[in-house]
Order: structure tokens, then C-alpha cells, then sequence
């Protein structure tokens, strides 16, 4: 569910914007149990002031979103309503395997990442300080990119858990680690922060890795491997499973671990 206000602001992003948005964060969740997304149903409430130019483009980014997946937008329905309110519900086919859920990582797994951490808090925190800052990271906040394909690839290799981070990395990976019964240690020397987010952060001064392991809605995949798994291009290594429980980071001490959506 996305809440205007909340989720997006219609004077940041487009109609466009958001659809691809809204269908991303769902069907990212497909991917992270190993699946293929096959469609997506919506749920939409709309104000009176919504023009009906708004809506096509909204309907069009749904549509664009979901192709890139091979998937469709099966159907939905609307309603009136004082805000823009999007509820979609993800489909997927798990081609006969098992789901990679979040309660197989086991100590020795080695922790992996695929796809952008950090960009999406980073262009936020440009926005709400009404700065013009790199367009990559602005974009990431209006329109995320999941990495779609590597989500059925980290079963196929046998991935023992898995999930997309929406609310943060330490915050997700956190559910993890309860869910198995183990801990979690990151490495931050292991996480590579683009230059644009070092820029960001010199001109907000803040540590970009604070972005990387507490920013939510770039909708990356984290997941845990058997050590001894080769991992292609596009997973990168950034901590191992412990005995134990929680998630720490090497040397690093922070005051939030990510989004939690009923704390002040």
C-alpha cells in the first residue's frame, strides 16, 4: 500500500512515477522468493482533483513496470477518496520450487546484496531539503529499480534466505537473522558507495553509508549463500552469518537501523 504524502508526493514525482514505483515495490517481493512475477492486481483510491491525464500516465507506469518482468496488470478497482491510495497485490509463479524464504540462513552463509543501497534515502533527503542534487539519486527516490532477474537466479543457486530491502538493510536483514535463529555481522568496507552518493553526502553532510544500511525503497535483494556458492556479476559479498542473533556492522555504531512504519 502507498499513501500520498507518505510514499510519494505528487509535486516530486509524476503520475507516471508512481505507478512504476507502486508495481516495483510489489513485484519485488515476487522475485525475492524466487519467483517470476506473472501480474499485478490494484487496488486505488483517487481524490476529485486527479485529472484524467494523471490517471492514463499512472496506468501506463503500471503497465511499463510490469513488462519489464513479463508480467501484466490482471485488473483492480477504484474508489473515491480524500488522497491518492494505491494497493497492489503481486502474483507469481514459483516454476515448481520451493520459496526462498526468511528462515534458512544458517552460520557460514555468506551475506550478498544485488542492486543499488542508499540512492533512494539519499535523493529523499535532497527533495526534503529542496536541493537539486545528482539526478540518479533524485530518480531513485521517484522510481526504483529492483533487480529483477536475480532474484529466481539466487534460487536456482541456492540461496538459503532472501528478501528485498524496502525498509533498510539492517532493519530487513534484521528480520532474517529472527526468523533463522542466527546473527549478522557486515563488513563496510565491503559496500561500494558510488561517487554521487559521497557528493550527496559532502553537500548534506552525511555519512553515505549510513544511507546504505538504514535507507529504504531502492528495493535491492539481500540474500544468504553456502559458502562455497559462486556468485555472478551483478551479487556482491558484504557479511557472513554468525551464531548468535541481530545484525552488527564492523566498527560501526548507529542510532537507527532503518524504516519502522509506528515509530515517531
Amino acid at each position: 500500500m502507498l499513501l500520498e504524502g507518505r510514499h510519494f508526493r505528487r509535486d516530486w514525482s509524476s503520475g507516471y512515477d508512481i505507478g512504476r514505483k507502486a508495481a516495483a515495490q510489489n513485484l519485488s517481493d515476487i522475485v525475492a522468493m524466487g519467483a517470476e512475477p506473472t501480474g499485478i492486481v490494484v487496488g486505488l483510491g483517487l481524490p476529485a482533483d486527479a485529472a484524467t491525464d494523471w490517471l492514463d500516465r499512472l496506468t501506463d507506469g503500471f503497465r511499463d513496470e510490469c513488462e519489464l518482468v513479463g508480467a501484466g496488470v490482471a485488473g483492480g478497482d477504484i474508489t473515491r477518496c480524500d488522497i491518492v491510495v494505491i494497493g497492489v497485490t503481486a502474483l507469481g509463479d514459483l516454476g515448481g520450487r520451493a520459496p526462498v524464504t526468511r528462515s534458512g540462513a544458517r552460520p557460514g552463509d555468506v551475506v550478498a546484496v544485488a542492486g543499488r543501497l542508499g540512492y533512494a534515502a539519499a535523493g529523499l533527503a535532497l527533495f526534503r531539503e529542496g536541493l537539486n542534487g545528482p539526478p540518479e539519486l533524485l530518480e531513485a527516490h521517484r522510481r526504483p529499480r529492483p533487480p529483477y532477474a536475480r532474484g529466481p537466479e539466487a534460487a536456482v543457486l541456492g540461496a538459503t534466505a532472501m528478501l528485498d530491502v524496502s525498509d533498510g538493510l539492517l532493519q530487513d536483514l534484521g528480520h532474517v537473522a529472527e526468523a533463522s535463529g542466527v546473527g549478522m555481522m557486515l563488513d563496510p568496507e565491503l559496500f561500494m558507495i558510488h561517487y554521487v552518493m559521497r557528493d550527496a553526502g559532502r553537500l548534506l553532510g552525511v555519512d553515505p553509508l549510513e544511507w546504505v544500511l538504514t535507507g529504504g525503497d531502492d528495493h535491492a535483494l539481500v540474500a544468504t549463500f553456502p559458502e562455497d556458492v559462486r556468485l555472478p556479476p551483478g551479487w556482491s559479498v558484504v557479511g557472513m552469518v554468525t551464531e548468535g542473533d541481530g545484525v552488527q556492522v564492523r566498527g560501526v555504531s548507529l542510532d537507527r537501523a532503518g524504516w519502522d512504519h509506528f515509530r515517531e
